[in-house]
């Protein structure tokens, strides 16, 4: 059995809020893409792509639904640009939110489509894709996740997604969606314990981990 993705190490790739000096580089290259430095804008979408794509196929597991809403999102960042308003908010907590929206509005427009595709590659850890079995025990681990994160409560999933689809911090996830940190922790917390539970039977590890 492949040892399963989701651990200590996820949980600590993600920095919590920074300083506003952390936030001053990005602060020039938005406000630079709102003046129509093409090369800003390029840096943007380059910058947060990535991010953007995670979430979404997180939240509808379908590559082609995944890219056709990432683009989407990106049409609206442009639309919404010129009235973004810095005020120490970083950029991708804004961006985040209009992801979420979209993907809501996206959804309830078409609904959810059959998940008839496999996990791209590069959700793997690059480590282990010299291995084809351990590749493949890997790759069924995560839609597993996958699964069990679409049986969390809506709350306790976008959080989940967030924090460690799209590598969002804590401050950033409470930005995008509206919350207070206190709460998108306890939402958190009772998601991990929830996915815990649910991944458990079939990944006995995890209740190796919690024991420590």
């Amino acid at each position: 059995m492949a040892r399963f993705p989701l651990g200590n190490r996820m949980t600590r790739t993600f920095s919590e809020s920074g300083t506003s000096a952390d936030w001053e580089p990005q602060r020039r290259v938005v406000e630079a893409a709102q003046s129509g430095d093409l090369e800003a804008l390029a840096s943007l979408y380059d910058t947060h792509i990535n991010q953007v794509y995670r979430y979404c196929l997180a939240r509808l597991g379908n590559v082609h639904d995944a890219e056709d809403v990432a683009e989407e999102i990106f049409i609206k960042m442009l639309n919404g640009l010129p009235n973004y308003q810095w005020r120490k908010v970083p950029f991708a907590a804004w961006l985040m939110r209009i992801s979420h929206n979209e993907v809501i509005t996206f959804t309830r427009r078409n609904g959810r489509r059959s998940q008839d595709t496999e996990l791209p590659e590069d959700l793997l850890d690059q480590g282990m894709q010299n291995d084809p079995a351990e590749n493949a025990e890997r790759q069924l681990a995560l839609e597993d996740l996958r699964k069990a994160v679409e049986l969390l409560p809506e709350a306790q999933r976008e959080v989940i997604i967030l924090r460690f689809a799209s590598g969002l911090s804590i401050a950033d996830t409470a930005r995008a969606l509206g919350k207070q940190e206190n709460n998108v922790k306890v939402l958190q917390h009772k998601g991990m314990q929830r996915l815990q539970t649910l991944m458990t039977p079939k990944y006995p590890e995890l209740a190796q981990r919690q024991d420590r």
